[in-house]
């Protein structure tokens, strides 16, 4: 296995990456960026669940109630319920990035 990436490599790398290498740079990231494939080699190389897909961090399936139509709440009563109200609408705190009476 070769201890440096090709010239060429380092410079279609850099052209990917659209960035300007100086001589000296191509030389380092020869040696730099073939320790980083070797290490992305090593991270490939450990078993994973290649077999089976995790969803979720629990294997029995959920059991979800049936949706029944439930009776209509009086909008009125919703209003005098809610902590800050004016008129029908149902005051909320401020949204971030408006200021409080814009």
């Amino acid at each position: 296995m070769k201890e440096k990436l090709s010239r060429e490599e380092v410079l279609h790398v850099a052209e990917l990456a659209r960035i300007a290498v100086t001589e000296e740079e191509i030389e380092k990231y020869q040696v730099e960026l073939k320790k980083l494939l070797n290490d992305v080699e090593k991270i490939n190389e450990v078993k994973g669940y290649d077999d089976e897909i995790l969803i979720a961090p629990w294997s029995h399936n959920t059991d979800l109630r049936e949706d029944k139509e439930g009776e209509m709440l009086d909008p009125k009563k919703v209003i005098e319920n809610a902590p800050r109200h004016s008129g029908n609408y149902i005051q909320v705190p401020v949204v971030i990035g408006e200021s409080e009476g814009a």
